[in-house]
């Protein structure tokens, strides 16, 4: 919950894309946390999480703002995919390894913009190292500008 707002259990995106409101399955996410590739995109480390290390990330990200998992609805069949989380003012999200470069973040990030808008967010931060150019360009092409080194900035435009 972001102040008085409620946090929706999910919000539509698209026909094949929502965001799902967290709830605690370690067994499908652990995964996504442990590629080595996917931990030095998003933190800048060079171990996978354990169970542990996820646990805390998902109650701070879900205590401190609201947090979705990326819900594909593929051949039939629905899948998760990533998270997404907005807290602080700033925006965060992983797309698991074999579900990157099909433009799923992007329309996650989209969809989590007009839930800050809808809250009354001025602003929306994303903090993206500097080698992660994936990562940038998606923020970018949401538009995204960047404010800083490694700091993005979302601007609402008023009326």
């Amino acid at each position: 919950m972001i102040g008085p707002f409620v946090q929706p259990k999910e919000i539509p995106v698209d026909r094949e894309l929502s965001l799902v409101k967290y709830y605690p399955y370690y067994g499908r996410t652990l995964p996504w946390y442990q590629d080595l590739s996917v931990c030095k995109q998003v933190d800048n480390i060079d171990f996978p999480y354990d169970r542990d290390r996820l646990r805390r990330m998902y109650r701070y990200l879900s205590t401190r703002g609201e947090c979705y998992y990326l819900k594909l609805r593929e051949g039939g069949r629905n899948i998760l995919v990533g998270d997404i989380s907005i807290s602080d003012g700033a925006i965060s999200i992983v797309v698991c390894k074999q579900y990157q470069n099909r433009h799923l973040g992007r329309r996650a990030i989209k969809a989590m913009l007009e839930r800050a808008r809808e809250v009354g967010w001025n602003h929306v931060d994303a903090e993206i190292y500097a080698f992660n150019h994936q990562s940038r360009r998606a923020f970018r092409s949401v538009g995204f500008q960047p404010v800083g080194e490694e700091l993005f900035r979302y601007f609402f435009r008023e009326g």
